[in-house]
């Protein structure tokens, strides 16, 4: 089973319907090539067509997919999204990315008196965690 990258809470993700059949259970898994994990206040049906949408990364930030599974949390669901199109699940990688490195700058901008530069702050995530979002460790990791 391919891995879900997830998305950090502080940063905007929005999923809305595509006009696609959904895909069945069996087509998941294996036309699924991994995805994210984000929250959404919403329940997906496992198989719908969605698009996902990183509002902080610009209108280009659209990547479509299909819901792999949706989970219950107290505050509403956790939605992974599979991507079944290589370019699609390349681009959510690095969007993802872009939003850790957002994250990452954040929490030490609010934790230190004097932060390191963004560049600085996002050089040391890459060295940290650039490893965990490499195709090797998504297709180890489980959902």
């Amino acid at each position: 089973m391919c891995g879900y990258l997830p998305h950090p809470d502080d940063i905007p993700v929005e999923l809305s319907l595509r006009p696609f059949p959904s895909l069945f259970r069996r087509h998941l898994h294996t036309q699924g090539l991994g995805g994210i994990a984000c929250n959404h206040p919403r329940a997906y049906r496992r198989g719908m067509a969605i698009e996902v949408l990183i509002p902080s990364l610009g209108s280009d930030a659209r990547y479509p997919g299909y819901v792999a599974w949706c989970r219950k949390l107290d505050d509403g669901y956790r939605i992974g999204v599979t991507f079944t199109d290589a370019q699609a699940l390349f681009g959510a990688r690095m969007g993802e990315q872009v939003c850790q490195i957002r994250h990452y700058c954040l929490e030490h901008a609010q934790a230190e008196l004097d932060p390191p530069t963004t560049e600085a702050l996002a050089a040391q995530w890459v060295g940290l965690h650039a490893a965990e979002f490499s195709e090797a460790s998504l297709r180890a990791a489980q959902p």
